[in-house]
C-alpha cells in the first residue's frame, strides 16, 4: 500500500509518517523541497516533480496547509492559496489517477464555525468567520461536489491538535507555570475539546485500511478539557502548586484589549482562544469505527504532551 502525503514535514505529517511507517505502510512524502528533519530513508518527492509524473500511489493523505495566524498578519489571499487551490490541484490529480482509490483530507473544525453553543456535530450549520475557516470549507465544498463513484473521499475535520513538538497555546501556559507565574484567568471557567496526535494518527491509519466510508468526520479526544484543568495537569507535570488566580474578567478583558496595540502576552484573540467553549463530538467516527473510546484518553495524552515538553 502505498501512501501519498502532504506536509509530511509538519507536526502531523512527521508524527504520522513515525506510526504508518510501523505498520508498514510505503510512504511518498510530497513537500515543496527536501527538508533535513525527514528520514532520507522515505521517498521524497517535490511538487514541481509530482505534478508531472506518475507515482502509483493507492491512497492519498492531504495535509498540508496554511495554519490560522493568531497574529493576523497573513493576507487573506494566502490561506485560499494554499488551503483551498492547492487542495484542488491536489484532488483533481487524484480523481485521474486510476491507481489511487482513497483520498483523506484533514480540514478543520474551523470550516464548520468559530463560535459553539452545545456540541459541535456534523450536522451544524456551516458558518466560518475567520479566512482560515471559510478558505478549508471551500475546499471541503470542491471535493464534495466532484465525489467520485468509483473512490473513496474521507475528510475529517480535527479540533486543536496537541502532541510532542506542538506550538500553541498549551506552549504558553508551559511557560507561565514554569516560571512560576500565576495563572490569572481562574474566573473564566471554559470547556473545550483536544485532539492528541496519537488518536488523530489512529483515525487516519483505520481510515487508510478502509475502516471508514466517504464522508465527513470530526475527530476529537472522548473528554474536553477547561483551561484551569489544564494549568493543574501542566503544575502536576512539573511537581508544582498550582497558583490560579481569579482576577475580575473585566481587568482581564481590558488588559487584553491593550494587548491589542502593544506587544503584551496577552491580547484580545489569545484571550478567546484561553478561555472559550469550544466542544466537539465524536461519536459519529467512534461509530463509524465500531469502537467506543478513543485509544488515548484525554488526560493520558495531555499528560504526554505536557510532558513532552520537559524533555
Amino acid at each position: 500500500m502505498r501512501v501519498l502525503i502532504t506536509g509530511s514535514s509538519g507536526f502531523v505529517g512527521t508524527n504520522l509518517i513515525s506510526d504508518l511507517v510501523k505498520y508498514k505502510f510505503s510512504i511518498i512524502a510530497l513537500n515543496r523541497t527536501v527538508p533535513s528533519s525527514l528520514n532520507k530513508n522515505l521517498n521524497i518527492l517535490i511538487y514541481d516533480d509530482f505534478w508531472h509524473n506518475q507515482i502509483g500511489a493507492n491512497q492519498y493523505i492531504h495535509l498540508a496547509g496554511k495554519s490560522h495566524d493568531l497574529k493576523n498578519t497573513s493576507d487573506e489571499s494566502e490561506y485560499f492559496k494554499v488551503n483551498y487551490e492547492l487542495t484542488k490541484k491536489l484532488f483533481d490529480r487524484f480523481l485521474r489517477d486510476e491507481k489511487a482509490k482513497t483520498f483523506i483530507f484533514i480540514s478543520s473544525v474551523k470550516a464548520v464555525a468559530d463560535e459553539v453553543q452545545g456540541e459541535l456535530t456534523e450536522d451544524h450549520d456551516l458558518d466560518p468567520i475567520t479566512a482560515y475557516g471559510r478558505s478549508k470549507l471551500k475546499a471541503e465544498n470542491y471535493i464534495l461536489d466532484n465525489l467520485p463513484d468509483d473512490k473513496r473521499v474521507v475528510i475529517l475535520r480535527p479540533c486543536m491538535i496537541h502532541g510532542p513538538g506542538n506550538k500553541g497555546n498549551l506552549n504558553l501556559l508551559y511557560s507561565i507555570v514554569s516560571k512560576g507565574i500565576p495563572w490569572p484567568l481562574g474566573s473564566f471557567n471554559n470547556s473545550r475539546s483536544f485532539l492528541s496526535i496519537e488518536n488523530l494518527c489512529f483515525v487516519i491509519k483505520e481510515a487508510l485500511e478502509g475502516k471508514l466510508n466517504t464522508g465527513v468526520y470530526h475527530v476529537s479526544d472522548d473528554t474536553p478539557h477547561s483551561t484551569n484543568e489544564l494549568i493543574c495537569i501542566i503544575s502536576r507535570v512539573r511537581n508544582r502548586k498550582p497558583r490560579i488566580w481569579s482576577v475580575p474578567k473585566p481587568i482581564i478583558k481590558l488588559t487584553a484589549k491593550i494587548g491589542n496595540v502593544l506587544p503584551l502576552p496577552l491580547n484580545e484573540e489569545r484571550l478567546e482562544k484561553l478561555t472559550e467553549n469550544y466542544l466537539v463530538s465524536n461519536k459519529k467516527i467512534k461509530k463509524s469505527l465500531g469502537i467506543e473510546q478513543m485509544p488515548v484518553s484525554a488526560r493520558d495524552g495531555m499528560f504526554r504532551t505536557i510532558d513532552s515538553f520537559e524533555q
